[in-house]
């Protein structure tokens, strides 16, 4: 199966907040601009026979994939990681301390007393499990840039820690209303 991963636009938040799993709104300009930007790109691949649409329920996923594909399926396994006590607060608000506990023990450290990178990979892999028993030749996918480091790990075959510790330590360079193509390989035996 072929994976088309597509960030969510610029959520009408201010730069340098931390806001995984809060439900922001996209900003309405950058909604349109990146829905005008992602049909293009669809429209440029090659046709399939079927193709399966998936959204973060997250709102500011929910918007785009709206205009994409009305009825596409929402699915929480996707959302953005929680950050706990940390969501809504500027990152340079956050205690060094704790940011420093996190980086210290990237997989298990619950920042903010929210989500683990490790419960949220596990979540992303039951995801990608249930797509690898889908009939379906693409899934396009609506989420989120942590979502989509973990889908690219997870997708290439990389065994669920070494995978959530990659994708956490690969720095953040996936842009708003980016679209990402990788194959879905089987999972490994």
């Amino acid at each position: 199966m072929e994976l088309i991963l597509i960030r969510h636009p610029r959520p009408a938040a201010a730069d340098g907040l931390c806001y995984g799993s809060s439900d922001l709104a996209a900003d309405s300009a950058a909604l349109a601009q990146c829905a005008v930007a992602v049909r293009d790109r669809l429209g440029a691949l090659p046709p399939v026979a079927s193709t399966l649409w998936f959204s973060s329920p997250l709102l500011r996923c929910r918007q785009l994939a709206d205009m994409l594909a009305p009825g596409f399926t929402q699915d929480a396994r996707i959302a953005e990681m929680d950050f706990g006590a940390w969501e809504g607060r500027p990152w340079t608000a956050i205690p060094r301390a704790e940011v420093d506990a996190w980086a210290a023990d990237l997989l298990h450290y619950r920042p903010g007393g929210g989500e683990s990178v490790a419960a949220v990979a596990q979540r992303v892999q039951s995801f990608l499990d249930s797509l690898r028993s889908a009939s379906g030749e693409r899934a396009v996918i609506v989420c989120h840039a942590g979502t989509i480091r973990l889908v690219t790990a997870l997708a290439g075959g990389q065994p669920l820690e070494q995978a959530a510790l990659n994708a956490a330590a690969t720095p953040h360079s996936i842009a708003y209303g980016e679209v990402l193509l990788l194959p879905l390989r089987a999972k490994p035996v």
